[in-house]
């Protein structure tokens, strides 16, 4: 059975955006990125909202898998485009060949399938599509990076309560923290 990860990197206060939408607030260093492309070597499938498709599609897909990038983000690029892309989304008409369009209808019953079908990690990104299916996420991934952006959008906007019990947590040489969230 498959488990859906929420993983969003966001600033001290808690933001994933700043006030304008920009996500481009944080400066991950060598050992950030290495661990991150040593968890989507793990991850079966991304499934995100659609902003967070708009601003990783294009520069993971195209910019930053060519030849004069950094080693480690022409690494992240290719295990990116390796992995099947799941986009949830009502304005979006089309998406390029290999990605998978899911209407926001069909959200809940389009993991639920996932997660009985595969066997591996479903990386969830989007906070509003994270609220929306907040039942069928397994885990709560936290990096944050040292940098206070006074607003924006909140790693998860959740109305009530969500108790969340720690069982993992490190800290990079960067100063980026990571946190890992269980349900009790």
């Amino acid at each position: 059975m498959g488990k859906v990860i929420y993983w969003m990197n966001t600033s001290m206060d808690g933001y994933i955006e700043d006030s304008v939408g920009g996500m481009d607030f944080m400066e991950p260093d060598e050992d950030f990125r290495q661990a991150a492309n040593d968890h989507v070597r793990r991850i079966q499938a991304f499934l995100f909202g659609r902003r967070l498709y708009e601003a990783m599609e294009k520069p993971w897909t195209q910019d930053l898998g060519k030849e004069g990038a950094p080693a480690l983000e022409r690494e992240f690029a290719q295990l990116y485009k390796e992995t099947p892309r799941y986009v949830f989304s009502d304005t979006i008409q089309t998406v390029p060949e290999g990605l998978t369009l899911v209407r926001r209808k069909d959200a809940v019953s389009v993991v639920t399938r996932l997660k009985q079908e595969i066997d591996g990690t479903l990386q969830l990104g989007g906070a509003e599509l994270a609220v929306s299916l907040l039942d069928l996420i397994d885990e709560f991934w936290v990096y944050t990076g040292t940098v206070i952006i006074g607003g924006g959008k909140p790693y998860l906007p959740v109305r009530e309560n969500l108790r969340l019990r720690l069982v993992e947590q490190r800290s990079f040489a960067s100063g980026t923290t990571f946190r890992r969230y269980v349900r009790p």
